[in-house]
């Protein structure tokens, strides 16, 4: 396929810039907001039928007028079927520094520890044109947190040697307490990170550190809505992706078999392995939760079906035509154009009902991005 057969026009107000909320203004003109994750709107797109459905059902089983919304995706799934989650963990990995001599104040977004014992971190560096070997760069004007470059290793790239004495755990304690979120670029262009943001941006089961973005899907999972599952039976089953960056790099090929995604680590366990496959034997429906999940799970299928120990990395990049091999349904977030996540999407459901099922989202005012609604797509 090609890269154009994935451009629409976005309009800036349906991006979400905030998760599900309602807010409150205080007198002083501050906001407060009270965040519901479980609460952003819902698309059903069924894969056979080509049916789509945005609203919820009378009981003569009639379209109303009132929105579904993500809880309903336990209408969907059935007793003994099993939800397939990434618990990666987000650090805070956007950090602002000062040059040293110029005080030029320079974003450092961390992207993985390189040496833990040398403090040698890989990350990006904006304004890159500013930042050269040698140069030092700090971090806290009353703290000791302190940086040197070493290498170029992109155009925006650097290798950063922390010159921090201490040991490991409180380096990582007092880097980290520096940083913010590292929301997308797509937010922040509009909005800074807000302390919420470190909460918000991370799911209610992240567990193993090392991502530098969400697993945005995960986000709409609640501690109510965990519960509903349990109570209904739905098993619950976690493998590992560290999501980098590389699903937001611009795609600079028109022939998408051209395009190579970044390599990012995961894991899978042999108990996800267990519970997957056995649900699979069962003959109940594996659901994978979002597009970092669904790549994970390809690169670790077998071709029997069977989902397989995995710890290494992948630069597994999903478009149509795609024959999966472990997903029955699929749940994601409404992507921007031209994304890799939107493509893994119109791969599992079909491109021309994904693209019609956007078409309606936009008419609908659904909104996109990783705090955006979201969207199940169902093998019926």
């Amino acid at each position: 396929m090609k890269l154009s057969q994935f451009k629409f026009k976005l309009p800036e107000e349906l991006v979400a810039l905030y998760p599900p909320h309602r807010a409150f203004e205080n007198e002083d003109g501050t906001v407060d907001r009270i965040y519901n994750r479980d609460q952003c709107r819902l698309m059903v797109v069924h894969r056979k039928s080509e049916r789509i459905e945005i609203f919820k059902k009378d009981k003569k089983g009639k379209d109303t007028t009132e929105p579904l919304t993500f809880r309903n995706i336990l209408d969907y799934v059935d007793e003994g079927d099993i939800f397939l989650f990434n618990d990666t963990r987000v650090f805070p990995a956007r950090l602002y520094g000062t040059k040293e001599k110029t005080d030029a104040q320079i974003e450092v977004f961390l992207l993985r520890e390189l040496n833990s014992e040398l403090r040698l971190w890989d990350v990006l560096v904006e304004p890159a044109r500013k930042i050269r070997i040698g140069n030092k760069l700090f971090f806290d004007d009353e703290g000791p947190m302190v940086a040197e470059v070493i290498d170029n290793t992109t155009s925006r790239g650097r290798t950063l040697r922390f010159l921090y004495d201490c040991p490991h755990d409180e380096f990582k304690r007092e880097l980290f307490a520096l940083g913010s979120a590292p929301l997308p670029n797509y937010i922040v262009a509009h909005r800074p990170p807000e302390p919420d943001d470190m909460e918000q941006f991370q799911t209610i089961f992240a567990r193993h550190e090392g991502a530098v973005t969400a697993p945005a899907t995960g986000l709409h999972f609640s501690r109510e809505l965990m519960k509903m599952m349990e109570i209904k039976g739905i098993n619950s089953a976690y493998l590992t992706l560290h999501c980098s960056l590389g699903a937001f790099d611009s795609i600079e090929v028109e022939d998408l078999t051209k395009h190579k995604m970044s390599s990012e680590q995961m894991i899978v366990s042999a108990e996800c392995c267990q519970l997957v496959n056995d649900t699979r034997k069962a003959g109940h429906r594996i659901c994978v939760v979002g597009a970092s999940t669904l790549r994970a799970a390809e690169t670790a299928v077998g071709t029997d079906g069977m989902l397989k120990e995995f710890s290494g990395w992948t630069n597994k990049f999903i478009f149509p035509p795609y024959d999966f091999g472990l997903a029955d349904m699929l749940i994601v977030n409404f992507y921007h154009p031209e994304s890799t996540m939107m493509m893994a999407t119109a791969a599992f459901g079909g491109y021309d009902l994904i693209y019609e099922a956007y078409q309606q989202a936009l008419k609908n005012e659904f909104h996109f991005g990783c705090y955006g609604d979201a969207m199940i797509i169902v093998n019926d």
